[in-house]
């Protein structure tokens, strides 16, 4: 079992990183502005099913096979890094259309597919599970129950504060019937994911 006093605080950590709008929240609440709150949802759901891949990875000592396998940690983070940028890129490019209605019959299949590729290619996953998530385990006990406990924490509050970005986006929807306020935000977005697409690959750089 987990310390109760270890996982509270674990669950503080948790809620901070998730609150903190980043890739992966915003992406959430872009999709939700786009296309509708269905497609946030989706996109969430994407992003859970990522994260569930990083602790089976931590399950099976992520921190031991990024020191052994650092090249290919790199590639992932490079990999992650290029895929948002073609994200933002995509959204500058149709920023302000409406798109056609098999787009949007499609929109939630392609926010839960892309959904999954941003969790899985977010350097901010890995230095969660490799950095943040140590100190909560306590060693003494079996490991594999604790990041069970601390996996389902992790998702329920995660998804809760999704759930917030997407009722923040609904908020927004009504704005977007205007087409320049429309492409502004959708240039925004992309600027932003593009922006920090480049921060990421500047960081690797310089490693």
């Amino acid at each position: 079992m987990v310390d109760p006093e270890r996982l509270a605080a674990f669950a503080l950590m948790t809620a901070a990183t998730s609150v903190v709008p980043g890739v992966s929240m915003l992406f959430v609440m872009g999709q939700t502005i786009r296309i509708g709150w269905r497609s946030g949802a989706a996109a969430l759901t994407g992003l859970q099913i990522g994260y569930i891949g990083w602790w089976l990875l931590a399950a099976v000592g992520l921190g031991t096979l990024a020191t052994a396998f650092p090249a290919a940690f790199a590639a992932l983070a490079v990999g992650g890094a290029l895929y948002l940028a073609w994200l933002g890129v995509k959204a500058i490019r149709h920023g302000g259309r409406a798109g056609p209605s098999i787009e949007a019959g499609k929109g939630s299949l392609h926010a839960l597919r892309d959904g999954i590729l941003v969790a899985l290619g977010n350097p901010k996953s890995l230095i969660y599970i490799v950095a943040l998530l140590p100190p909560f385990v306590d060693t003494k006990q079996s490991i594999g129950p604790q990041l069970v406990v601390m996996a389902v924490a992790a998702l329920f509050i995660d998804v809760i504060v999704g759930a917030i970005y997407i009722a923040a986006g609904q908020g927004l929807t009504a704005a977007m019937s205007d087409p320049q306020t429309r492409r502004r935000l959708d240039i925004a977005i992309g600027l932003l994911f593009l922006a920090i697409a480049l921060g990421i690959l500047a960081e690797m750089a310089l490693r």
